[in-house]
């Protein structure tokens, strides 16, 4: 009897690792697929052989390195990173709530950071004619902080997490009607460009913001994958996570900081994206049949990356000339998925 046990244990065991190498094989392809699909689209069709020679090389035609180096691939690696980052604090707000249909976009966090942003930005332009990208990722964070700040308070109050998602949205209204605002009556004509990064767009990013945007999104996945233990035991209940040593005090703090931290450089350099924080944690843990977090963070991370560099390829090449904003489409595909999540739920 134990040995038939063993026996299938074994195999359910391989089934598990195979599956999750099916899944993640599958990602890294598409991730390359998309990779040079993107590159290769646009008004300057450039061959795969060259993209590989200038991307390795540096050599080629000075208009299609310009093309590749200076354009595409930084605003392509961006979309990566940021979506990748956007996927993970999904996942890790997902985990704090316990309710799978919350994300930085739904819960107001994203609008509260896309509200100090565009305000630190119109001070700082008037006053001094420039800013750093340090300054907007302070002020992203710290008006994602102040966001989730309020959800928290409303969380005391409000047992209903239907409820407490409304009150999370109204909070993302008002963020968003206080940056409208801003924006609207900003004389500076350097602000212009504030009502295109209001709604969402990776365009006009660079090398500097891409180098500064990995350490930070980089340190923060380190520290998110070594917290795939605590984060497995909190998933079983807070009682369970206390036994096996989680200080829960200490690490709900981190998994706020975490969250609005990936959130918010999200935000600083992209504005406010929509969904992708809901609709990528729920396919991969769809894909990978587990919400084991050694496993889905970085399914997660690598999923939300293909999915914002696919709609960032539908969102520059659709209608070109016209570039369309970034949540148009990410609202395109996640909305749906949110929706038969909700459905779900609800049959069940």
């Amino acid at each position: 009897m134990n040995e038939q046990i063993l026996l299938i244990d074994k195999y359910e065991n391989r089934k598990r690792r195979l599956r999750y190498t099916t899944v993640f094989v599958l990602l890294a392809a598409a991730f390359l697929f998309i990779v040079v699909l993107n590159i290769n689209t646009g008004n300057v069709n450039i061959s795969v052989p060259e993209i590989v020679k200038i991307i390795f090389t540096g050599e080629g035609d000075p208009t299609q390195v310009n093309i590749i180096m200076k354009i595409r691939l930084p605003r392509i690696l961006m979309s990566a990173v940021l979506g990748g980052a956007l996927s993970l604090a999904g996942f890790l707000l997902q985990t704090f709530f316990e309710n799978p249909i919350v994300g930085p976009f739904e819960l107001g966090i994203s609008s509260g950071a896309k509200m100090a942003v565009a305000l630190t930005m119109i001070l700082f332009i008037n006053k001094m004619g420039m800013i750093s990208s340090y300054v907007l990722i302070i002020a992203a964070f710290i008006g994602a902080l102040l966001s989730l700040g309020f959800v928290l308070l409303f969380s005391k109050r409000i047992r209903n997490m239907a409820t407490l998602l409304v009150a999370g949205i109204m909070i993302g209204y008002i963020c968003s009607a206080i940056t409208d605002f801003l924006i609207t009556f900003a004389e500076d004509s350097d602000i212009a460009n504030l009502h295109n990064w209001s709604n969402g767009s990776f365009s006009g990013l660079t090398w500097d913001n891409f180098y500064l945007t990995l350490a930070i999104v980089g340190v923060s996945f380190v520290i998110c994958f070594m917290m795939a233990k605590p984060l497995g035991a909190y998933q079983l209940g807070e009682a369970y996570a206390q036994s096996m040593g989680v200080n829960i005090k200490r690490f709900r703090i981190l998994l706020i900081i975490m969250s609005s931290l990936l959130a918010a450089t999200v935000t600083a350099f992209a504005g406010p994206i929509s969904f992708v924080g809901i609709a990528v944690p729920f396919l991969v843990k769809r894909f990978l049949n587990t919400s084991r977090p050694i496993v889905v963070i970085p399914a997660t991370f690598l999923g939300g990356a293909v999915f914002c560099m696919m709609c960032d390829l539908i969102a520059r090449t659709a209608f070109a000339p016209v570039e369309l904003n970034i949540s148009t489409v990410t609202a395109l595909f996640g909305a749906p998925i949110v929706i038969y999540m909700m459905l779900k739920r609800k049959r069940g």
